[in-house]
């Protein structure tokens, strides 16, 4: 009876019209073109956006824990935004939240996820690092520049345009990380610009920013176990731990097959749902919450940190390095493009979508922005090297795993 009586708790605290920040929530850097008759809200319309781009797409064949995976049971990124949007929903629903803005959270907050999973963003990280970029690259503001400056869709008229995300939306997905433990997940008061934020630094901005952040948290630990078996990543001694974990949360004896994914967040969610309030935020309880922790401990003991992923992790730095190096080499400002076409024919796939690239978001040949229908941002100066580097960096980042693995092999096939 207790959990029928505080559903809907959080309601009046929700991102909806009759919330004080409601025009902030949904506010737009620009308008998006009108129709005479819609039938969606402001964060359905976001919702259609994201699952329409190109970089949703590209989700399906990139990392979320095991490289390059042709096993078909194993989780890719599409599968893990997808949990996490599952998850969401759950919570949000009970909770009297905004469940369609946290799907749209939910399904946009990898975009702009790198190749090859968290090690591929550690990849681009030190590459920045070594060439003096003043930030460095997390893939939540990566995410945020993607839906911001670099993922289209056609207008009415053809011309590809920036997908113009509601404000709450965007927050949402720059404020997501799953990686960091806070005991309670309270939103912050501040209305910030976005693109001045650092990692870790804010919470959402909405209560379903902080369901989504949750959410991403309990949908990685659960598969990540589940997908890691398949593989026989763990022996006798760490199957004994798990169950104990798992005894430990529900307080009676279990059987290895019952500790699946379903089993794990079906408990925390329930117990999420219980703890919280709109004044003490989102809260597990004590024991949870350090339960919660130790699967963390362990999957990143028993499967991040496993020896079998080194080599493929030595392998996506040779890839990613190559990838950057190969291409850093043919910047001549305005030139690059003339310089990257002569040797088109021995790196055709690399050179073609490398210059595309260049030509949709740069200003090295506006004509040719123009006879292509674009009308998105320009955000590289190809005089400046920097600009360059940084465009690199976006494309090396937009790649799938699989498209990673092709174009290096184009440059170590003769």
């Amino acid at each position: 009876m207790n959990r029928q009586i505080k559903s809907n708790l959080f309601s009046e605290v929700a991102a909806t019209p009759s919330n004080p920040n409601w025009d902030k929530f949904i506010s737009r850097a620009g308008e998006l073109a009108g129709r005479e008759f819609d039938i969606r809200s402001e964060f359905e319309r976001d919702y259609n956006r994201i699952i329409n781009c190109a970089a949703y797409s590209r989700l399906k064949h990139k990392t979320q824990v095991f490289f390059a995976t042709d096993n078909d049971h194993v989780c890719t990124r599409i599968e893990h935004v997808n949990y996490v949007a599952s998850i969401s929903k759950s919570i949000a629903k009970y909770l009297g939240l905004n469940v369609e803005l946290v799907e749209a959270m939910s399904l946009g907050h990898d975009l702009g996820h790198s190749p090859f999973g968290h090690h591929g963003e550690r990849i681009l990280r030190k590459i920045m690092h070594e060439e003096g970029f003043p930030g460095r690259f997390w893939h939540e503001y990566n995410s945020l520049r993607f839906i911001d400056d670099i993922e289209t869709l056609p207008n009415q008229d053809g011309w590809s345009e920036n997908l113009n995300l509601t404000y709450a939306v965007r927050d949402g997905i720059v404020s997501h990380c799953g990686e960091v433990d806070e005991k309670s997940l309270i939103p912050r008061k501040e209305y910030i610009d976005l693109r001045d934020i650092q990692k870790g630094q804010y919470m959402p901005y909405t209560y379903e920013g902080c369901v989504v952040k949750v959410s991403d948290k309990l949908a990685y630990l659960g598969r990540d176990l589940q997908d890691a078996a398949l593989y026989n990543f763990f022996n006798k001694e760490d199957y004994a731990t798990l169950r104990q974990i798992a005894e430990n949360i529900v307080k009676e004896k279990v059987k290895l097959k019952e500790i699946n994914t379903t089993f794990l967040i079906h408990k925390f969610v329930l117990d999420l749902c219980e703890n919280s309030t709109p004044e003490t935020g989102l809260n597990f309880s004590h024991e949870n919450y350090e339960l919660m922790n130790q699967i963390k401990r362990f999957n990143y003991e028993k499967i991040c940190m496993n020896r079998r992923l080194r080599p493929f992790m030595d392998y996506a730095n040779l890839v990613l390095r190559a990838l950057y190096d190969f291409l850093k080499d043919y910047y001549a400002d305005f030139r690059t493009i003339s310089r990257l076409a002569k040797d088109a024919p021995y790196y055709r796939t690399l050179i073609k979508s490398f210059c595309e690239w260049l030509i949709k978001y740069s200003n090295i040949d506006t004509q040719q922005r123009v006879t292509k229908k674009y009308k998105n941002k320009i955000i590289y100066q190809m005089e400046n090297p920097m600009d360059y580097k940084q465009a690199i960096i976006d494309y090396i980042s937009s790649m799938t795993d699989k498209f990673a693995i092709k174009v290096y092999e184009e440059l170590i096939t003769l």
